[in-house]
């Protein structure tokens, strides 16, 4: 059974952890957090959660998951936190520090299985979508894409929990407002489960699309496919490649730096590299050649702008994550012909942003 810590008094953990210790020096505004900083906040969500009903009836690993969410949901409240001139206190953006946060604590210093990362990754990110989703462009799709990167009951948990543990006028108003989420999830299939689609290409119609129906199923199926590879330098994604798809055309924004002789921190070089890739891949795509993008892919933002260049082509796309444990990460770097200066790596670590399964037609994970 993984346990981010068998202590749980306060005290200890201020004590083991600078970040909670922190919580004690953030302040929020008092009409919605008129219990106080976030140290006291947090407490009293931590209090709420064990005493819900749906939390006491999960298994003691998915109470730890919960447990550890709720932990951290506000933990990046800290430097996002601003004294408004109206006299307001807002922290805009917290919670999608917050999963950086997340993920770098549970990757560098206290590591934890993939798939229990991630699901605290994804808690701390959406904790807020059970109160504004319905304030979204798209309900809907905003709903849809987040059950595929989080559990969507534990998130209306952890969200009523977040309520529960605070002292506002309008917290009838807010539990109101996770009842309709809860039914908005229910009713497009998507309570506790990722929403299901007939195919990968109908799934990437819907996500592609503004005016697509949520269950619509497109008869032109993609002719052939584009493997995109996402992982640090270092992951492994070259000896992957090499194991797993011998045979296929790749293009390697590494192979290409390599020989030109242009460093990983040369930014009009490494320019050049991805508008030749990217002259490459069309030559394939034109073609209807299925190849390899081999590069590390790190962030969404990357990855979208591939994948809409190889899906107007009518590409089936697949990401393929890689990952390695960080205590190996820096030495399987060291021994790359393309090694990048770890000070870099470091820095695209802290920026990792993990594949979801909305992104592309199929995700698989390769984590070792």
């Amino acid at each position: 059974m993984w346990t981010f810590s068998e202590h749980k008094d306060w005290t200890y953990l201020e004590q083991r952890f600078d970040w909670i210790k922190r919580m004690n020096e953030v302040q929020q505004d008092p009409r919605y957090h008129a219990e106080g900083n976030v140290a006291i906040h947090t407490q009293m969500v931590l209090a709420a959660l064990k005493v819900e009903p749906a939390f006491q009836v999960l298994s003691e690993d998915d109470q730890e998951i919960l447990w550890a969410a709720a932990l951290l949901h506000d933990v990046e409240k800290y430097s996002t936190t601003v004294f408004e001139t109206d006299g307001s206190i807002t922290s805009n953006g917290h919670a999608r520090k917050g999963a950086q946060f997340a993920r770098q604590l549970l990757y560098i210093n206290e590591p934890a299985p993939f798939v229990i990362r991630e699901q605290i990754v994804g808690l701390v990110r959406h904790h807020g979508l059970p109160i504004w989703l319905f304030e979204k462009p798209d309900p809907l799709k905003a709903l849809v894409k987040a059950s595929m990167e989080v559990n969507t009951q534990w998130l209306a948990l952890l969200a009523r929990a977040d309520m529960l543990g605070r002292v506002c006028d309008d917290q009838e108003e807010m539990l109101y407002r996770i009842d309709c989420f809860e039914a908005f999830c229910q009713e497009n299939d998507c309570w506790g489960k990722a929403r299901a689609f007939t195919s990968g290409h109908a799934q990437m119609y819907y996500m592609q699309h503004d005016d697509a129906y949520l269950d619509y199923v497109p008869f032109d199926e993609p002719a052939f496919e584009v493997i995109l590879m996402s992982g640090l330098p270092g992951a492994g994604k070259d000896t992957f490649i090499k194991k797993h798809y011998p045979d296929w055309l790749v293009i390697s924004l590494d192979h290409m730096r390599v020989e030109r002789g242009i460093s990983p921190t040369d930014k009009t070089g490494n320019g050049q590299v991805i508008q030749e890739a990217k002259e490459q891949a069309r030559v394939y795509l034109r073609k209807q050649e299925s190849f390899i993008w081999n590069a590390t892919n790190t962030t969404s933002q990357m990855r979208m702008q591939l994948i809409d260049l190889f899906t107007t082509y009518k590409a089936k796309v697949k990401i393929t994550y890689v990952e390695v444990p960080y205590e190996n990460l820096h030495g399987q770097n060291k021994s790359r012909d393309a090694r990048v200066p770890a000070a870099v790596l470091d820095r695209l670590t802290h920026k990792l942003e993990i594949p979801a399964l909305w992104e592309a037609h199929e995700l698989s994970y390769h984590v070792s």
